[in-house]
């Protein structure tokens, strides 16, 4: 049986609009009938022809006003298709696995395919994987991609099919969960190119310090330092010029630069070179000149700007100078500082800090002092010796230390039970937090990263806080320091500390344990007087053993019993010389107390080999993996340290390592040096 064609809705209501008009006059009739009969009469006649004329031309009509209709609907299609498939805007139809199953003609030409295509959108677009398609019902997506030098913004649509199987006359199934997925393209290189184009031409804020100005100058004859300084400017003044930029002389060894963004890229991409070139300018003079740049850009404003740059050169200046820092609202990169920091002949900094130092212990009650995590005879030494000059201050003062090491428990054992010191002398965290105050000061010392601290929280309940520490710094530092000592050229925490004890008070005497503490700390940092020493390490030297350090009982400190010995032996031994040069190996934490230790002197033992400029240990401890970085002079491990988290010294580093294994660990040190290698950061 043949199903008939059903009208519904508006137009329905329309063509039945003549009856109802119908069947209201034939109402109408009734009343006149009423009042005249006759009258009655003829317009029900008048109804007659009014309801057969109405069904013929109901009867007559409606088959061509359906035809009418359906001629309509499909050239409404058509024309609905056309539109669409001229669309300016490419389009396409995915189907759930990302297929193509339709597209326009501006997505064909787009893509250079012939009307057709129907093969993995992915195929088109690597980046736009099928993890990358919208999963929920009416989702809409968004992703940025280039193709061939074009740059689209491309969003996405799930479009559901399962209205459409459950209204099918020839599919019907009510729980279908099928769907499409609408993807349009949208051209964005040309406001792309204008954005960035905006974006380089905006105002970067730097500063130029001559890291040895004074010492350069006594380098070199008197008559020939005026050559010397307009040589430098000429090479400042140039280089920045050619960066299309302005170099303003503020003081006598400080700049005030100017750059577009755009120049500060191909600074980047140039690795800072005039770091170098400057180095090459020599008259005579015995001692090369070095640079510090810090560079702001990308704030809110010229003045935010400047105050990046005013950061980024403290950070240069604080990790040793001879680099260049880029610091922007979210990142901080680093350039160069491959150079060791010259000493500083004069104490004038460390008889500076000292009286201020002097000043905050004095108008406090109590102090606290830390170190880092695993506290090693450098941070316990610099911790004792603050404590010395707490007493010599008449105030009371704690050091918090959580886990004492192997490493540090002959110094730890010399004030425990010691009744020329109080019982409570050392303390752990939890009693430290209950003990700081409003009238507190916390000294930290051998380290200048909050997160690495043996009690972060202190820092948090300390309003007043002290750093003194020989550790270039990162981006990750301690803020609102009242006072903050950092010198990397300092050997040691233990050397700073000797320094500003000599101006603390007139005629302040060590204890011979203290002494011996602190003398411990600079041999370690020192690596027995071999790394990082300079005439002030022998001054601090000379000043412990004047108070007693014993060199026998001192060195006897740092005996280790066989199961140590052996550990780090193995290590040594097991050690792979990657890419001829670089010495990785791994120490073992079983049956050993302070693995981490074994492993930062088995990095020392490793540079004895012939050609190794660096070496890396990697030690399971605690759950984490813990790197020691040793070089000699060729290779800043500070650098590479700081591609894994860490940070530390141009010879000295280190980094640690979490949610990984120690397979894992050697594979990441692999490629951070190959990737350090292939950029030109590592020869």
């Amino acid at each position: 049986m043949k199903k008939r064609i059903k009208i519904k809705g508006r137009l329905r209501s329309y063509l039945q609009s003549s009856i109802a008009m119908g069947i209201m006059l034939a109402l109408v009739n009734l009343i006149i009938y009423l009042m005249d009969y006759r009258s009655g009469l003829l317009l029900t006649g008048a109804l007659l022809v009014y309801f057969v004329v109405v069904f013929i031309m109901m009867f007559y009509n409606k088959p061509v006003i359906m035809n009418e209709l359906i001629s309509f609907a499909t050239q409404y299609g058509q024309i609905q298709k056309r539109l669409l498939r001229e669309m300016e805007i490419p389009y396409a139809l995915l189907d759930e696995t990302g297929k193509v199953v339709w597209s326009n003609k501006a997505f064909e030409a787009v893509i250079h395919k012939e009307k057709g295509y129907c093969k993995s959108i992915s195929s088109i677009f690597p980046a736009l994987t099928k993890d990358r398609l919208p999963v929920e019902e009416e989702e809409e997506t968004e992703m940025e991609l280039e193709f061939e030098a074009c740059e689209f913004s491309v969003k996405m649509k799930r479009i559901s099919l399962k209205d459409m199987a459950v209204n099918s006359e020839i599919f019907q199934e009510p729980d279908y969960k099928g769907y499409l997925i609408a993807l349009y393209l949208y051209d964005e290189t040309a406001l792309k190119i204008a954005l960035r184009e905006n974006d380089n031409q905006s105002l970067a804020v730097g500063m130029i310090y001559l890291d040895n100005y004074e010492e350069a100058l006594e380098s070199v004859e008197e008559v020939r330092r005026s050559l010397l300084i307009a040589l430098i400017d000429r090479k400042v003044n140039k280089y920045i010029a050619s960066m299309d930029g302005i170099a303003k002389k503020m003081e006598k060894d400080k700049y005030l630069i100017i750059l577009r963004k755009e120049s500060v890229l191909q600074l980047e991409e140039s690795k800072f070179d005039l770091l170098d070139d400057v180095k090459t300018v020599n008259i005579g003079n015995e001692m090369a000149v070095t640079l510090s740049i810090g560079i702001g850009l990308d704030g809110l404003s010229y003045t935010q700007n400047y105050e990046f740059a005013r950061t980024a050169i403290d950070l240069a200046l604080g990790r040793g100078g001879d680099q260049a820092v880029v610091k922007t609202s979210g990142s901080i990169t680093y350039y160069g500082g491959k150079s060791q920091q010259v000493e500083k002949n004069t104490r004038v900094k460390a008889r500076v800090k000292a009286h201020a130092l002097n000043e905050i212990i004095s108008s406090k009650d109590k102090v606290l002092v830390m170190g880092h995590r695993l506290a090693d005879m450098d941070s316990f030494g610099a911790a004792v010796g603050i404590c010395r000059i707490a007493r010599s201050l008449e105030r009371k003062a704690h050091i918090v230390i959580n886990d004492v090491t192997t490493s540090v428990r002959p110094l730890v054992e010399m004030f425990r039970n010691n009744p020329e010191y109080e019982e409570d002398m050392l303390i752990n965290s939890a009693e430290a937090v209950e003990a700081s105050g409003n009238n507190t000061v916390l000294v930290v010392v051998d380290v200048n990263k909050p997160s690495i601290t043996e009690c972060p929280e202190l820092l948090r309940t300390c309003k007043s806080i002290v750093v003194l520490d020989h550790h270039r710094q990162g981006s990750e530092t301690i803020e609102n320091a009242t006072l903050s000592y950092v010198e990397p050229y300092a050997s040691s925490a233990c050397e700073m500390v000797t320094e500003i004890l000599q101006y603390i008070k007139e005629g302040i005497r060590l204890r011979i344990e203290e002494a011996n503490c602190m003398y411990a700390g600079v041999i370690v940092d020192t690596n027995n007087f071999t790394t990082k020493t300079g005439v002030r390490t022998f001054e601090a030297a000379a000043f412990l053993r004047r108070n007693g350090a014993d060199v026998t009982r001192v060195r006897k400190l740092f005996r280790e019993d066989a199961v140590e010995y052996k550990t780090k032996a193995d290590a040594v031994s097991q050690a792979e010389i990657y890419r001829g040069n670089y010495a990785i190996s791994v120490c073992s934490s079983e049956g050993v107390m302070s693995p981490t230790v074994l492993g930062a002197q088995a990095a020392n033992e490793l540079l004895n080999i012939k050609g190794i400029k660096a070496s890396f240990v990697m030690t399971e401890y605690q759950g984490k993996i813990f790197i020691s970085a040793r070089s000699i002079d060729e290779v800043n491990v500070q650098v590479i340290m700081e591609r894994l988290g860490g940070g530390g010294h141009m010879n000295i580093a280190g980094a640690q390592m979490e949610d990984v294994s120690l397979e894992e660990a050697v594979r990441v040190m692999k490629h951070t040096l190959d990737t350090m290698i292939e950029e030109g950061d590592l020869s």
